[in-house]
């Protein structure tokens, strides 16, 4: 056909007709219908322009690719049929199906070397390379390789010779040998410039900066990355800045970016899936669980590399596959399943060694180590890491040797040779000296305070441990979203437990107890200090990204709340109870739980708040002025095995070592196994009162020797703020028993999550008028409750009182913002499997965690005087996982939730006496008193002392 100004029009309406065809049916179809596009210029012309659409819409392209087959098999023209064919292969490597790309590439090189094009069998036998490489098959790979550039030579083609050099290249650099791939790339990057092959100019670029990163040359490899998305962006190749911005963000994750890291892989990610390309997708699924791993999100980590190893499985990629199983067996191991994790690196190794890959087989054997280490196989590990240093020095690889001294020091401390595992920490840390590995450097300053505290040097352990608290703050402080900031200081508040230990060996040095006091508050609730200064909504209408996750977020919530309904309605029912349909609702509730909390964390990664990167712990200062006079705030703090107090009042700062805290366990479990007696025997416990009696104050006299009496003597005045940690969350402190008295009988008593947190409830504003919104849902269990609403709302001046069917969620959200108390009472439940989704019955719904950060409740009270709605879960860095976070979220100065199971005919006596005595004497006097007062009635524990006030007391 020639070419003219008047064709082309033609040739490109051709184009949009067929690619916009649905499929090869109607594309055959429509070649029999217009013959006049049946000839050898038409299937050059498509072929041609698959080449360069496939980098930009290969839907597009892989439309295009089969219409050329369709022309050239009606043809019945040898050549056309092997462009054709070729047009598709290229296209299927692009969207991941290599095998069948590779079937189509061979048989067009047949065909091209029936009809003597020398050229173009040069030109296919290239393209295959790539994926023959992916799929492992490198000796076929390089075999095309040798037979390409022979016939590139005799035909003169230059240009192909380099674009062959980034083919032989990328086999090298699958295979482990990134310098000398880098060398290829670099030369036939000079090669490509006099040509301006701006595919393959892009490709070099792209390739150049993944060996670069190899290589630990992280400031290279940016700079390249960054080149090469400038370039492709310019030239049009919108694919290719995504492979750029997907490696992009694997350099962001090394060098401690992860919501960077992240936020990337999340855009490219949902290009490749609309793009269908599986394989690309595929990669992002195992990044992002590489991440995911080391922010200690352990299942989601699991969940997505055991999706990419699928994916991987089903495109017949043993390399991808191999690394993806790795990451499920780091997972498993994480989990504490040792033997699980080692069956699951040794399948991995396997395929490893079936590339003929030098380092992967290395590396896992690292990863063993470390799973041995930790069964206590010091000589095992010790082999492992030494034969795997001797590799990755040699190689090098300082990253990998650096992880193999820190592993080998660790042996050396537990082995008690000192000596050795200084000179592998030190050795590791002039690895990373120059080396751009923020977590890394963390760990090695962490090991080396071990290693120096253990030989006695501790003024050099205390800078090394202060080394690696300030590597640790700064990976955390780029972090955004609470779930992965509280994930992420799992397993990493080791360096906060040394620091304090070392203060206590300097007393009776009078900067020892204030230094250790704020190491505990920055340890302690740093995530809810974080959201209290923010005040950042999530999910709000302002917010980034609210149009694309908003609509399915409330689809989710309202399907939850279907769900909730159908399993109370299950358990309450009066026919015999249905365990498989109840077993069943629960598993399609947490089915859609799993994924709201995913949609929320991709959410989170598009929120920024700038303030979250200051620290939230205040002055020691700052909590002082927060304190009242005749005020001691207790704070105390696990350091490993033992529990340490400080008591703090505006004249001064103690701190006291405990005992350990496994007697405090022991004795807590004995309380709430007590406690749960009473409430099993309401109906007869009147029968047993004494023993049942006798039986608790035992235990609460126990547990006030182990955490009150070594510090009974420095609580001064009349009021106390306790703030505990770890399991005594659940402690009721002000029921603690001295054999005579109760804690509650000398003082009033609140709580709070930490001191700081006290300090920013101390100095909110809340409205100092409006009316109390008083809520209750009563039914056939809880008949008591419509007694307590009404009595509370006879006892406060002015009221709202809503009840049953009429307490929803909007009348919280239209009644809160205007009211100063808000009252509620109703079921609570609290999940230990999901404390995210605990929550409190609604009269139309149920409200959880994520519902209250949605409130703004700037009120001087919230009550919710159901069952457990203070259960909280404790997670990493003592953050607590309940409705207390989304109350002092949604604005409330203070907070009385309930640490048990409550009987519903003494909590409305208890309520109604709370309200009608806090008009005259404030928030802590009244529930002091209210709660003595009941005590006369009820004499047991279980009846008066559930209820916690935490947060703001005393007027300013």
């Amino acid at each position: 056909m020639k070419k003219d100004k008047s064709t082309t029009p033609t040739l490109g309406k051709l184009l949009t007709t067929l690619s916009g065809l649905p499929d090869q049916a109607s594309r055959r179809n429509y070649v029999d219908c217009h013959p006049r596009v049946v000839c050898p210029a038409i299937v050059k012309q498509i072929a041609d322009t698959v080449r360069e659409d496939v980098r930009v819409d290969v839907t597009r392209a892989m439309a295009l690719s089969e219409a050329a087959v369709a022309i050239a098999e009606e043809l019945h023209d040898t050549e056309s049929v092997a462009r054709a064919l070729r047009a598709k292969g290229n296209v299927l490597w692009v969207k991941g199906q290599y095998k069948r790309s590779v079937r189509l590439l061979e048989r067009a090189v047949e065909l091209f070397q029936k009809t003597g094009s020398l050229s173009e069998v040069g030109r296919t036998l290239s393209t295959s390379i790539q994926p023959l490489a992916l799929l492992g098959e490198y000796e076929r790979a390089l075999s095309a390789a040798d037979r390409a550039r022979e016939i590139f030579k005799q035909t003169g083609e230059d240009l192909r010779l380099a674009r062959l050099e980034i083919n032989i290249a990328n086999v090298l650099h699958r295979r482990g040998h990134p310098t000398d791939a880098l060398t290829r790339y670099e030369r036939a990057y000079k090669q490509l410039l006099p040509y301006k092959d701006t595919e393959g100019i892009g490709v070099a670029l792209h390739n150049m900066a993944v060996c670069l990163i190899s290589l630990n040359d992280f400031h290279r490899a940016l700079h390249t990355y960054e080149t090469a998305q400038k370039f492709c962006q310019q030239h049009g190749m919108p694919l290719l800045v995504d492979q750029a911005n997907y490696n992009i963000a694997h350099l962001h994750y090394l060098r401690g970016d992860y919501d960077r890291a992240l936020e990337m892989l999340r855009r490219t990610r949902k290009t490749w899936r609309e793009n269908s390309d599986t394989y690309h997708w595929a990669l992002c699924n195992l990044d992002e669980s590489e991440i995911y791993l080391e922010l200690n999100l352990i299942k989601e980590g699991e969940e997505l590399a055991r999706q990419a190893a699928r994916q991987f499985e089903q495109q017949s990629l043993s390399y991808e596959s191999m690394k993806a199983l790795t990451n499920v067996a780091i997972a498993i191991s994480r989990n504490g399943d040792a033997s699980g994790a080692l069956k699951c690196f040794a399948q991995a190794r396997r395929k490893a060694i079936a590339e003929k890959n030098p380092v992967w087989p290395r590396l896992i054997d690292l990863y063993r180590a470390l799973v041995l280490l930790d069964q206590g196989q010091l000589s095992k590990t010790q082999r492992l890491a030494t034969t795997a240093l001797n590799f990755f020095s040699s190689y090098p690889l300082p990253r990998k040797a650096a992880i193999c001294h820190l592993l080998l020091a660790r042996v050396g401390l537990q082995a008690g040779d000192l000596k050795d595992a200084h000179h592998n920490c030190s050795m590791a840390l002039e690895q990373l000296r120059n080396l751009d590995a923020p977590m890394m450097v963390y760990q090695a300053r962490l090991v080396m305070g071990q290693v120096q505290e253990a030989e006695g040097n501790l003024e050099a352990a205390h800078n090394s441990y202060q080394a690696a608290r300030l590597a640790l703050e700064r990976l955390r402080s780029s972090l955004r979203g609470e779930e992965i900031k509280i994930a992420f200081m799992k397993d990493r508040q080791e360096v906060y437990e040394r620091l304090i230990q070392l203060c206590l060996r300097r007393l009776p040095d009078p900067t020892a107890a204030e230094e250790a006091f704020l190491y505990m508050e920055e340890a302690k609730s740093r995530s809810l200090r974080e959201l209290l200064f923010s005040r950042l909504h999530v999910c709000s209408s302002s917010d980034s990204g609210s149009e694309e996750f908003g609509p399915r977020l409330r689809d989710l919530r309202q399907e939850l709340n279907w769900y909730y309904g159908r399993i109370e309605a299950e358990q309450l029912s009066r026919e015999a109870i249905r365990p498989e349909e109840i077993q069943r609702l629960q598993a399609e509730a947490r089915i859609r739980e799993n994924e709201f909390q995913h949609v929320l964390r991709e959410h989170s990664l598009n929120v920024v708040d700038r303030r979250l990167e200051i620290s939230a712990t205040l002055t020691i200062e700052k909590i002082r002025d927060a304190l009242q006079e005749e005020t001691t705030l207790v704070e105390y703090f696990r350091v490993r095995d033992r529990l340490v107090a400080t008591a703090f009042t505006r004249g001064g700062l103690q701190i006291f070592p405990l005992g350990l805290l496994s007697r405090v366990t022991h004795s807590l479990r004995s309380l709430r196994f007590q406690l749960s007696k009473v409430r099993l025997h309401l109906k007869t416990a009147v029968h047993f009162e004494r023993s049942f009696l006798e039986a608790t104050q035992a235990y609460l006299k126990d547990l006030y020797e182990e955490v009150v009496a070594p510090l009974r003597q420095s609580l001064q005045g009349c009021h106390l703020i306790f703030v505990p940690h770890d399991i005594l969350h659940g402690l009721p402190f002000h029921a603690l028993y001295d054999g005579t008295h109760y804690l509650v009988d000398s003082f009033t008593i609140s709580y709070a999550p930490s001191a700081s947190i006290y300090a920013l409830c101390h100095a909110r504003h809340a409205n100092n008028s409006g009316p109390s919104l008083i809520l209750g849902v009563p039914d056939a269990r809880t008949p008591h409750i419509l007694r307590e609403v009404q009595s509370v709302a006879a006892a406060v001046p002015w009221h709202e009182l809503f009840v049953g069917s009429e307490v929803s969620l909007d009348v919280l959200k239209k009644k809160g913002p205007e009211s100063r108390v808000v009252h509620i009472a109703t079921h609570g439940y609290f999940r230990q499997d999901n404390p995210l989704f605990s929550g409190i019955r609604l009269g139309d719904s149920y409200l959880n965690l994520y519902d209250l950060y949605q409130l703004h409740l700037p009120v001087q009270l919230v009550t919710l005087s159901g069952c457990s709605t203070g259960l909280n879960a404790v997670a990493a860095g003592d953050e607590l996982l309940g409705l207390i976070r989304g109350l002092l979220y949604a604005g409330a100065q203070s907070v009385i939730l309930t640490l048990w199971d409550v009987a519903d005919s003494s909590t409305a006596k208890l309520m109604e006496r709370f309200y009608r005595l806090m008009q005259q004497h404030g928030k802590a006097r009244a529930l002091q008193t209210a709660m003595l007062e009941i005590r006369e009635e009820y004499p047991h524990p279980y009846y008066w002392a559930p209820f916690v006030l935490i947060g703001k007391v005393f007027s300013q």
